[in-house]
C-alpha cells in the first residue's frame, strides 16, 4: 500500500513537471501578446503616416516592442515563477 502510494505520488510530480506546473506559460505568453498589442497599434500609426521618416522611426519603435515583448516573456518562462502564488489561487 505503501509503495503504490510513493508511486502515485512520484508519477503526480513528474507529471506536474513535464508541464511546468507553475503557470509561467500564460504569464509569459500575456506580456507578451500585450507588447504585440502595442508594436500593431504603433505600426497602424505608421502606416497612416505620410511623412516616411516618421513612419521608418515608427516601425522600428514597431519591431523594439517586439523584441522587448520576447524578451520578457522568456524571462518570464525561465524565472519558473509559481503563477498560482502570485494570482493568490
Amino acid at each position: 500500500m505503501i509503495r503504490s502510494a510513493k508511486l502515485l505520488a512520484g508519477a503526480g510530480l513528474l507529471a506536474l513537471a513535464a508541464c511546468g506546473g507553475q503557470g509561467d506559460d500564460a504569464a509569459g505568453d500575456n506580456v507578451q501578446e500585450a507588447y504585440e498589442n502595442k508594436a500593431e497599434a504603433v505600426e497602424a500609426i505608421a502606416d497612416n503616416t505620410a511623412n516616411d521618416a516618421a513612419a521608418e522611426s515608427l516601425e522600428a519603435q514597431a519591431d523594439q516592442l517586439r523584441e522587448t515583448g520576447e524578451a520578457q516573456e522568456e524571462a518570464i518562462d525561465e524565472a519558473d515563477i509559481n503563477a498560482a502564488a502570485t494570482n493568490g489561487m
